[in-house]
């Protein structure tokens, strides 16, 4: 049997929910889970490069804060909660901006931590349960903060690990792995997984997304897929060819019959083979 797990990034306060009812309902009528890495406490004035808002914030209207805490959408926060098929991880704490510093790629361990308690409150006060799955903006983590994380979190889901960042006493783990050739491993409790880059992304071929998806849940035991539903509605305007192939990856996770979908809190909760 072979896994995959959905990770979708970027959910905000200043999103209305049905840009997700429209990228995910065929997920959820299957049964399949949908991965949520959401923001706790947005920061409305994040740039990807200088004078560019961050895109997952297309929707934001004006005026409004400098911060929105997920609770603020109470209109989203129902959706979520009355859709059992979404499973919520803690994306980071306000996905500062990107030309100033990457919010946990950073050596101040008293504000790492605070920006991840402060971020599991959010969450919480919202009547989300407590994340057991934690996803750092642009995958972008120092030694500290890989620290930080495993002490709170049972997963770490991110692109990749830099052994020159990792604890000294995650090197051995991290020489295994490479050793063996694994894509996902684990230091104490906490399991550390990795993607194969966003295969669902608009940068990508449409005509032949799918079939680079197959090819990579067929070279692994367990695969993360990652996409930003921002991605699919550039401009506010929906990219109708780029739903259309997500919505065949829902049909083909749903059919194949050697294949399950799973969360990420399932690989707590059974025996999921990781490799």
């Amino acid at each position: 049997m072979r896994y995959v797990i959905l990770r979708d990034d970027d959910t905000n306060a200043s999103m209305p929910p049905d840009y997700l009812e429209k990228l995910y309902r065929p997920f959820l009528d299957r049964g399949l889970p949908v991965n949520l890495a959401t923001i706790p406490n947005v920061n409305t004035e994040a740039t990807y490069a200088e004078g560019h808002p961050e895109l997952f914030l297309l929707a934001k209207k004006a005026p409004c804060p400098t911060t929105m805490p997920i609770g603020s959408n109470p209109a989203l926060v129902r959706y979520l909660l009355d859709n059992p098929g979404y499973n919520i991880l803690q994306h980071g704490c306000r996905h500062d901006s990107a030309d100033r510093t990457y919010e946990f790629n950073q050596s101040n361990r008293q504000d790492i931590a605070r920006r991840l308690d402060e971020g599991r409150r959010h969450l919480l006060e919202a009547g989300f349960k407590a994340p057991s799955t934690f996803v750092a903006p642009y995958d972008r983590l120092s030694r500290e903060s890989l620290e930080e994380v495993a002490r709170r979190f049972r997963i770490l889901s991110t692109g990749w690990y830099d052994p020159r960042r990792l604890p000294l006493s995650w090197l051995p783990h991290y020489a295994m792995k490479k050793t063996l050739r694994k894509d996902h491993w684990r230091v104490g409790q906490t399991i550390l997984l990795t993607h194969p880059g966003c295969h669902l992304s608009y940068h990508k071929s449409y005509v032949t997304m799918l079939d680079e998806i197959k090819k990579s849940i067929d070279s692994r035991r367990l695969t993360v897929l990652v996409t930003h539903w921002w991605e699919y509605f550039r401009e506010q305007k929906p990219d109708d060819a780029f739903i259309s192939v997500l919505h065949e990856t829902a049909e083909y996770l749903a059919t194949r019959r050697d294949l399950k979908v799973i969360s990420f809190d399932s690989l707590l909760e059974s025996n999921v083979a990781l490799n």
